[in-house]
């Protein structure tokens, strides 16, 4: 369905509820710049780096577009996704039955999810939406629940530190939303429903939580305007 969420002047904060799931898959690869692009890069380079039968998990899963398309490269990892949207997950489940998918789905909110050993972890535009006084400490626990060599690929839309070049870049940002199909009304509105629910980090912020958590290498692997995401090994 097409994303028309924001058509009408709703007065209550951005949450992933039906009318946003119903439109989801529409709305993310319209509102994130390079999503299906970003997505098949880190498949394809999970695919690479990923040893025989590992065990990854998604934070955030939604509707499971990224596991499927996981499991299209690689049938014999073990997937697993979290994710706090039950409505989001009933999609995702829809979705895996369809394709014959081995997907394991947990329903809980990640700042309080007990964590199993994995030896991936995938952040989608997914750690922008936690609180920042739980931030770091989430970040830790996904540090201690990787194996030993494993890793960490965190998506998330990034802020610039020097003010006149934020303001340019939120500009080029709505006039790629403009691009994609979304009046001005949409756009507005939306950015008003996500005032402090979606609370992104500049990329040294970023970089500085990862370290923080105990991760050494840490890499830039895409970057377009202010969405960013880094890849980071245990």
């Amino acid at each position: 369905m097409k994303d028309e969420v924001f058509k009408l002047d709703v007065k209550k904060q951005f949450e992933f509820d039906e009318d946003v799931v119903s439109v989801f898959d529409d709305m993310i690869s319209r509102s994130v710049p390079f999503y299906d692009e970003n997505l098949q890069l880190c498949v394809s380079l999970i695919s690479k780096l990923a040893k025989q039968n590992s065990t990854l998990c998604d934070l955030g899963c939604s509707t499971g577009t990224f596991l499927l398309e996981m499991f299209k490269a690689r049938s014999d990892l073990l997937l697993h996704g979290i994710d706090s949207s039950e409505a989001m997950l009933n999609n995702a489940r829809h979705k895996a039955k369809a394709y014959g998918a081995k997907i394991t789905l947990h329903s809980g909110l990640l700042d309080e999810f007990l964590f199993f050993k994995s030896d991936i972890f995938v952040s989608s535009y997914t750690m922008q939406f936690i609180r920042p006084p739980k931030r770091q400490a989430l970040i830790n626990n996904i540090y201690d629940k990787l194996n030993e060599n494993g890793f960490f690929i965190m998506s998330e839309k990034v802020l610039y530190e020097d003010a006149f070049l934020s303001k340019k870049m939120i500009e080029l940002y709505s006039e790629y939303k403009l691009s994609k199909g979304y009046s001005k009304i949409e756009i507005s509105n939306k950015r008003e429903a996500l005032e402090n629910v979606l609370v992104p980090y500049s990329e040294k912020e970023n970089i500085a939580m990862l370290k923080n958590a105990g991760f050494s290498k840490i890499e830039s692997i895409f970057k377009w305007a202010n969405f960013e995401t880094f890849l980071a090994f245990k």
